[in-house]
């Protein structure tokens, strides 16, 4: 693994008597694109915020490269932020706003239009030097303001939603610019948003947060394929999330109905959640499965076909490229590998708070 670089220690900040981070701690390393995720009031934001130096905390530290930099102005810290807001200067064309910042180090002319040149390369707008900010689309001015914040060679460039301003198709664009960028920049990006597919397309590291805490952090692959919780799985991306009770070590029972899992050490008879992805719901005709069952609705989405289907008294969500009529009756199988486990929360508390699997 990469050298650690930012390290967030036992972090809390409550706005108006609020408790918006509740003892918050977070490592980030060198070179990762690290998403920071989750809804709307989760504590993402705030985050982001003390890590630049515009939020100070009301306890913890914020270790920058071995340096206690929790004190530090945002000027001073080797870091960058772009905003959902692009904030380009409207009186000033491109390359004057690129340029801002090195203008106020008092770096020499030569050496600024040179860095002039190298960024907006790197973005894409050779070329749009003497363009004003108005004459440009919504994400040619979001990679303006990319270019003003790596001119400045950051260690850390931090994002605070900035795609969320633009169209489904720019901002998809956008995303792989962004891919691109961080592996030649070769800088950590810090990424904020509350869009699932953004995250599980660009992160390295993704960390799903909720009211404070710190549900699940991990790749993008092992928070989808196996989330620790059922917020998790209910946040990324779709799921059937039933209550189930554990018989033994590889036997879960679901909705009165023994399924074979992979899943050890939960203890005999014990209440747990199951999480089922659509994609890994298998139907198949009656008599061939474990669950009876009966669609209900059909919709074709392009790719695959999503259906509904009542069984064991749960509205199942399938997705599948083989399409059964509503109104069929069929059964439903799951592979063992495919039935994820968890411990379900005693409490509203620990559901809040991160639950170890």
């Amino acid at each position: 693994m990469s050298k650690e670089l930012i390290r967030l220690e036992n972090i809390s900040k409550s706005f108006d008597g609020e408790l918006i981070l509740d003892d918050l701690n977070l490592t980030i390393h060198e070179n990762e694109f690290v998403t920071l995720l989750g809804p709307s009031g989760c504590g993402k934001t705030t985050t982001l915020r003390i890590i630049g130096g515009f939020e100070t905390p009301d306890k913890g530290r914020v270790i920058f490269d071995g340096q206690d930099i929790t004190a530090l102005a945002p000027n001073k810290r080797q870091l960058n932020t772009v905003f959902q807001k692009y904030a380009l200067f409207t009186h000033m064309d491109i390359a004057e706003n690129i340029a801002f910042g090195l203008k106020i180090k008092n770096k020499p002319q030569e050496y600024i239009e040179d860095k002039i040149h190298y960024a907006l390369k790197l973005v894409n707008l050779e070329g749009y030097e003497h363009r004003m900010p108005e004459s440009l689309s919504g994400g040619q001015q979001q990679r303006v303001a990319i270019a003003r914040a790596i001119v400045n060679e950051p260690k850390v460039l931090l994002l605070d939603e900035p795609l969320g301003a633009l169209d489904l198709k720019l901002r998809q664009d956008m995303q792989y610019e962004l891919i691109r960028l961080k592996n030649e920049l070769g800088i950590t990006f810090i990424y904020v948003t509350h869009d699932q597919e953004e995250a599980l397309t660009m992160s390295d590291h993704i960390v799903v947060m909720n009211q404070g805490y710190i549900q699940q952090e991990g790749s993008p692959e092992d928070i989808y394929n196996e989330p620790e919780n059922a917020f998790v799985a209910d946040f990324i991306g779709d799921s059937n999330i039933i209550h189930a009770t554990m018989v033994r070590d590889e036997l879960v029972n679901i909705l009165d109905t023994d399924f074979i899992c992979v899943d050890k050490d939960f203890g005999e008879n014990k209440p747990v959640d199951v999480v089922i992805r659509p994609e890994d719901v298998e139907l198949v005709p009656r008599g061939q499965g474990t669950l009876p069952g009966t669609v209900s609705h059909v919709i074709f989405k392009g790719v695959h076909y999503e259906m509904e289907v009542q069984a064991g008294g749960f509205e199942w969500l399938v997705h599948s490229t083989r399409m059964f009529d509503a109104g069929t009756e069929v059964d439903i199988k799951v592979d063992p590998f495919n039935i994820q486990v968890m411990n379900r929360p005693e409490s509203e508390d620990e559901e809040a708070m991160v639950i170890d699997v």
